[in-house]
């Protein structure tokens, strides 16, 4: 096949002239093309009065080598293979089926791959599935009642199962294409493997992660909810086994860890037992609510609204004199912000929408980068003790029972506290407090949302805007911790292998999913399935 890039549609042409454009960029008849694919999808604003959607295709051709040859051009060149291939099982005995500990992207992806190989993996999922999870978090939303085991950060689907859903990545593996391929065969949309900014949505990511459960079961594998991995068994520095709610046990010599970047019971239990791991920096701030009208205005001007554009987004960076670093992350179009706490006494705040990103408000996570001395600890917890600080005051600031402190833009500028709202109401379903969210952060995160805000609005028109809202805080943008690993994917426990988000290679639901493959990858590559399993 041939792939082509540079095919511009523009918003008034339909998708089915793409055909047409191929047949003239290559200088063939209609006919002569036997059947393309989109490969790839980008959009290109950067002039105010038209706006192209811009394809990477792969053709195939009844004559492919004769046009390759005849046109010379840049833009045509032999399509690069792009399937997935699986590698070579290793030699090795592996007497107890391996385990998955963690049942979000990493672990979802690792155990699927594990399956598919015939590995039939147990799954340890300290939540509940995803419909029950649902359930115990709308109630949490609406009683203040927390489930420490399952919430927004714990239980099937991982922390991305409430969120926008939002597949970009800046990382360049060919397993990306494989993780959005799987999704697809889930049930997600087919466009995302190759929308410019691919997202599923809460609502079908939630769907297509149950279906991929069933497909790791039906392969063979296991997958057991409600079930906290509470200690580890090592003889030497090897791994034995297991021990489950702290009651069961579990023999295993081989283990994977996705278990997520707010299990901190756990990064102390595994610390505790030996387990290498060291702080890691992250960012800390708020989140930011506009109407979506005002963000649809400012980045797609004359076109705001319209359909084939959907809800626009914005990703934005400011560095300060100062020292720090402010930037916007994901940013979720017509969603809502959501309390996303797992821990008793603390606020904690992300942004979730569903798949058609159809409701008033746009947010996103408006954060500043701390740093190892800013925890007061060089200890591998410092930076759980750090978050569990201001999501305390947070919830103190609010008045308990995970109420959220709020500040419009214009007060938290001025340095006022907001006494009640404006023209922006908070999304957020548990309730609200007018205040000053100076006493829920560090004042130099203040400082540089301060001046971050005001860059922002130079460069997304509306962005310092009045009546926006600010809402406290929001402290899981990534890992506080970074288990070691070698260059196999192990710790320094023979047997254990690191994986994902919580121990501090990935961000975002794609990288995860991408580093739960690796890891699978790494440990087929010993072992050799074995009929052993069957009879167990």
């Amino acid at each position: 096949m041939l792939r082509v890039t540079g095919i511009k549609i523009s918003l008034d042409e339909d998708k089915s002239y793409i055909r047409n454009k191929i047949a003239k960029k290559l200088k063939v008849k209609e006919n002569d093309i036997l059947y393309y694919t989109i490969f790839r999808e980008s959009i290109d604003a950067r002039k105010s009065y038209q706006i192209y959607f811009v394809y990477t295709v792969d053709v195939e051709l009844t004559n492919e080598r004769v046009v390759l040859k005849r046109l010379k051009d840049a833009d045509v060149t032999v399509t690069p293979p792009t399937d997935y291939r699986f590698v070579q099982p290793g030699h090795n005995e592996l007497p107890h089926r391996p385990v998955v500990v963690g049942l979000g992207p990493a672990g979802l992806f690792a155990g699927l791959l594990l399956a598919r190989m015939g590995y039939r993996p147990i799954i340890l999922e300290r939540g509940a599935d995803v419909d029950t999870r649902t359930q115990t978090v709308r109630s949490f939303w609406q009683t203040g009642l927390l489930d420490k085991d399952c919430n927004v950060q714990f239980g099937e689907g991982g922390a991305g199962a409430f969120s926008d859903g939002k597949l970009t990545t800046l990382i360049k593996d060919k397993r990306c294409r494989k993780v959005l391929e799987e999704m697809v065969l889930a049930g997600a949309p087919g466009e995302i493997i190759y929308s410019y900014k691919p997202h599923i949505g809460t609502d079908i990511l939630k769907t297509v992660v149950k279906n991929v459960r069933h497909r790791i079961i039906d392969l063979g594998g296991e997958v057991r909810f409600n079930s906290k991995v509470t200690n580890i068994f090592t003889e030497g520095s090897r791994l034995t086994g297991l021990e489950i709610n702290g009651e069961h046990t579990l023999d295993a010599e081989v283990v994977i860890l996705a278990i997520g970047h707010s299990a901190r019971d756990t990064f102390a239990m595994l610390h505790s037992r030996g387990l290498l791991m060291s702080p890691k920096p992250f960012s800390i701030g708020v989140r930011v609510e506009h109407p979506q009208s005002l963000i649809n205005q400012a980045q797609h001007k004359n076109f705001a609204g319209h359909p084939k554009l959907g809800p626009a987004e914005y990703k934005l960076a400011y560095h300060s004199p100062a020292g720090r670093s402010a930037y916007t992350f994901c940013m979720c179009p017509g969603g809502m912000v959501v309390a996303a706490a797992s821990e008793g006494g603390g606020v904690v705040t992300n942004g979730m929408s569903e798949h058609a990103r159809d409701k008033q408000n746009a947010n996103s996570a408006l954060l500043v980068s701390v740093r190892i001395a800013d925890f007061g600890s060089d200890h591998p917890l410092a930076g759980v003790e750090f978050q569990r600080k201001w999501e305390g005051q947070a919830f103190a600031l609010g008045g308990g029972s995970y109420i959220a402190p709020v500040q419009l833009v214009g007060d938290f500028l001025a340095g006022r506290p907001s006494n009640g709202p404006g023209g922006v109401e908070p999304s957020y379903l548990r309730g609200v407090k007018y205040t000053d969210l100076k006493d829920c952060l560090p004042g130099y995160v203040t400082a540089t949302l301060k001046e971050a805000i005001m860059d922002f609005d130079r460069k997304l028109k509306g962005f310092a805007l009045p009546d926006a809202v600010l809402t406290g805080v929001e402290t899981r943008s990534s890992s506080p911790v970074r288990i070691y690993r070698d260059e196999h994917y192990q710790s320094n426990i023979a047997g254990v292998y690191p994986a994902g988000e919580g121990p501090g290679y990935a961000g975002g639901i794609v990288s995860s999913a991408v580093d739960g493959i690796r890891v699978a990858e790494a440990i087929a590559s010993i072992f050799k399935p074995s009929l052993h399993y069957l009879e167990h």
